[in-house]
């Protein structure tokens, strides 16, 4: 359908289908008005909002370093597309994510705290998918 936009879709949509639909459900969860929510006990602790965050964007750079390694593993890719897909995209994208709340909508409001969070948890998930491809690299010896 929309193939003649980019005419690597097939590929991304074939090797990285759970990170888009990941990066689909983020987005929606991001710009959606959520309800309150100041009653509920899941709520005690302050910036808990955060927490969720740090999972969400665990969740989404994991998840295109998982693609990423399960698609090449027989194929040598060079690690940097990686970096700058499972890394570098993720925090621009939370840093737009956050503007946009800023200054485009009513109900959101963007924080740096926020993407604090965001970029923390982009580096967890490159720190456990470095672990792991180091981990793979000395079992395959």
């Amino acid at each position: 359908m929309f193939y003649f936009l980019y005419p690597n879709m097939r590929y991304f949509l074939r090797h990285y289908p759970f990170s888009i639909a990941l990066i689909l459900v983020v987005s929606y969860l991001s710009f959606f008005k959520p309800p309150t929510l100041d009653d509920e006990p899941l709520f005690m602790f302050p910036h808990f909002d955060k927490v969720v965050h740090c999972c969400m964007y665990f969740g989404m750079s994991g998840m295109l370093w998982l693609e990423f390694i399960r698609a090449h593993r027989r194929q040598r890719a060079p690690l940097w597309h990686a970096w700058v897909g499972a890394v570098a995209c993720p925090v621009c994208f939370s840093g737009i994510v956050e503007l946009l709340q800023a200054y485009c909508t009513t109900h959101r409001g963007g924080d740096w705290l926020d993407f604090a969070a965001n970029a923390t948890g982009v580096t967890l998930a490159t720190a456990l998918a470095l672990h792991y491809m180091r981990y793979a690299n000395t079992k395959q010896r």
